[in-house]
C-alpha cells in the first residue's frame, strides 16, 4: 500500500481500462436524430416564421450531411455496438464540426444558439477518458475562436444587426471559459464515479472469493467426514481378504493395492479436514475477540517480521465475541498484510474494548505513512508501489469498505510507524454482525 515513498502521481492512477465501449450506438443514432429534427425544425422556423432570411438551402444540406451519417451508421453497424473512445471522439468531433458550419452560416457567435457547442464536450467529458475530452475541448475552442472572426451576417430583418466588439469579445470569453471549466469539472467527477464503480466492484469480487473459499472449506471438511465411513468399511474388508487370501494367490497383489490406496485416500481426507480453510465452518458460533484478530493473523504469519497481539491491561467487562465473517476476516487480514509489507521487525495488534466500544489497533515498525498519502488513504487506487509490479492500490480501500460493512471505524495516523485504528460499537457483539 502506503509509506514514505516519494510522491508522485502514480499514487493515485485510474484503473486500466479495457477496450470494451462505454457508449451505445443506438442512444447516439437516437441523440443525433433527435438533435437533425430540432437543427431542421429550428431553421425552417426562423426563415419561414419570423421571416429572418437564412441560406435556407445551405443550412438544410448542412442538416442533411449529418441525417446521412446517421442512416449510414444505421445500415453499417449494429445498433447493438457500443463504442470505444476513438469511434466516439470521431462522431463527436464531426457533429461539433456540422454546428460549427452551421453556426457560420447563422451569425456565428452572434447567433443565440452558439451555447450548443457546449453539448459535444460535456458529453465527451462524461464518457470519454481525459485525453480524448482534451482533443474535443480544443477543436471546440478553435470553433469558438473562428466563429467570432469569421462568419456570415446574423440573419435579421431591416438592417443588419452587428453586436460591439467589446460584446462580441465577452460572448467569446464566456463560452471558452465555460467549455474549459464544464469540461473540467464533468470529467473529474465523471472519472470519480468510474475509479469508485470499479473499485467497489473489486471490493464484491474480493469479498466473494472469501466467501467462496469459506464455502469451499466447508464443503471439503463435510466430504471428508462423509467419505470417511465407507472408506473405513473398504479397509476393513480389504484388511481381512488379505488375511483369507493366500500370500502366493494371483489376488494378494491386488488386495495389497487395494489396502495401500484405501491408506492414501484416509491420508488425504485427514488432510483436508485439518485445512484452516476446510475447517468446520460454523457461522453462527461466537468466537472470542482475541481469537478473531488470530485468525486474521494466521494467513500472514509465516515471514520473518513478528506478529504480536497485545490485550490492552485497561479493558474493561467481559471480552466480546462474534461470529467469524468474511469481511472481518478479509478486511483485518488487508490492514496486517499491509503492515507486514512495510514493518521492520515487528506488527503489533493492540486490542481493547469497554461497555461501549471494541476497537483493534494494528501499529507497525517501519516508515509509516508519507504526508501526502495519509490525506488520501481509504480512497481507491492510492499506492506508492511501483506501475510494475500490477498493484492497483486498492488493499485499504478493500479492508475500509469491508470493515464498514460491519459498522467498523478507521483512522489513520503515525506512531513511530504506521498505525491503523479499527473500532466497533460494542453493542454489535453478540448480536452477530461483526
Amino acid at each position: 500500500m502506503t509509506r514514505n515513498k516519494p510522491a508522485s502521481a502514480s499514487q493515485i492512477r485510474a484503473p486500466v481500462r479495457g477496450p470494451d465501449g462505454r457508449l451505445g450506438l443506438r442512444t447516439l443514432i437516437l441523440i443525433r436524430w433527435i438533435a437533425v429534427a430540432g437543427q431542421a425544425v429550428t431553421i425552417l422556423t426562423v426563415h419561414f416564421g419570423f421571416d429572418f432570411r437564412l441560406p435556407v438551402l445551405a443550412c438544410l444540406l448542412v442538416v442533411g450531411v449529418t441525417a446521412l451519417s446517421n442512416l449510414f451508421l444505421a445500415l453499417r453497424m449494429s445498433p447493438r455496438a457500443r463504442l470505444g473512445d476513438r469511434g466516439a471522439t470521431l462522431l463527436l468531433g464531426f457533429d461539433m464540426l456540422q454546428l460549427g458550419v452551421l453556426l457560420y452560416l447563422t451569425g456565428g457567435l452572434e447567433n443565440p444558439f452558439a451555447i450548443l457547442i457546449l453539448a459535444p464536450v460535456t458529453v465527451a467529458a462524461t464518457i470519454l477518458s481525459r485525453g480524448p475530452t482534451i482533443a474535443l475541448t480544443l477543436l471546440a475552442l478553435a470553433l469558438t475562436g473562428g466563429l467570432s472572426v469569421l462568419r456570415a451576417p446574423l440573419p435579421w430583418t431591416g438592417m443588419a444587426l452587428s453586436l460591439p466588439f467589446p460584446y462580441a469579445l465577452g460572448v467569446w470569453t464566456a463560452l471558452s471559459v465555460a467549455l474549459a471549466f464544464i469540461a473540467a469539472y464533468v470529467w473529474s467527477v465523471a472519472d470519480e464515479a468510474r475509479r469508485m464503480t470499479d473499485a467497489l466492484a473489486a471490493t464484491e469480487a474480493s469479498l466473494s472469493r472469501a466467501q467462496n473459499l469459506s464455502a469451499l472449506g466447508g464443503l471439503a471438511a463435510a466430504a471428508a467426514h462423509e467419505l470417511g465411513s465407507p472408506l473405513a468399511t473398504i479397509a476393513v474388508v480389504a484388511r481381512e481378504l488379505s488375511r483369507d487370501v493366500p500370500a502366493d494367490s494371483p489376488l494378494a497383489e491386488d488386495i495389497a493395492l487395494l489396502i495401500s490406496q484405501s491408506d492414501r485416500c484416509r491420508d488425504i481426507l485427514a488432510g483436508l479436514a485439518l485445512q484452516p480453510e476446510a475447517a468446520d465452518h460454523r457461522p453462527l458460533e461466537q468466537l472470542a475477540f482475541s481469537l478473531l484478530a488470530a485468525r486474521a493473523c494466521e494467513p500472514h504469519g509465516g515471514t520473518e517480521i513478528r506478529l504480536e497481539i497485545v490485550t490492552d491491561a485497561d479493558c474493561r467487562g467481559d471480552e466480546p465475541e462474534a461470529p467469524e465473517t468474511p469481511e472481518f476476516t478479509h478486511g483485518v487480514g488487508n490492514i496486517i498484510h499491509n503492515a507486514v509489507q512495510f514493518a521492520g521487525n515487528r506488527v503489533e495488534i493492540g486490542l481493547y474494548w469497554d461497555d461501549k466500544i471494541v476497537r483493534l489497533r494494528v501499529r507497525d515498525d517501519g516508515p509509516g505513512f508519507s504526508s501526502a498519502v495519509l490525506a488520501s488513504l481509504g480512497e481507491p487506487y492510492v499506492s506508492t508501489r511501483a506501475d510494475s509490479d500490477g498493484h492497483m492500490g486498492l488493499g485499504v480501500f478493500i479492508a475500509q469498505t469491508l470493515l464498514e460493512m460491519d459498522h467498523a471505524a478507521l483512522r489513520f495516523a503515525n506512531r513511530d510507524g504506521a498505525e491503523v485504528t479499527i473500532e466497533w460499537p460494542r453493542k454489535l457483539f453478540g448480536r452477530g454482525t461483526v
